[in-house]
């Protein structure tokens, strides 16, 4: 998947260095992952939540939230809110 933009994820572990290391996780898996749908989502991050057309991820062992917009037909997932 291409992930649009790394720069939001940096800017938020800049204001908390505590979520760098998950962040930087979840950045690795989904750049390689060849998700199609939901599902697939769902077999590296059982607990993503859907809410109206965003992904909510929980990150750092359920103290930061993530939220993404995926675009499954043109690969690529888009960072709304870290």
């Amino acid at each position: 998947m291409r992930v649009i933009s790394k720069r939001r994820l940096r800017e938020f572990w800049e204001k908390f260095p505590e979520s760098k290391t998950p962040l930087e996780n979840w950045y690795r898996t989904a750049k390689k992952a060849g998700w199609e749908n939901i599902v697939d989502v769902r077999e590296s991050f059982r607990h993503a939540d859907i809410f109206n057309d965003c992904v909510i991820f929980n990150v750092g062992g359920n103290k930061f939230r993530l939220i993404v917009k995926f675009r499954f037909s043109r690969n690529k997932v888009y960072i709304r809110f870290a």
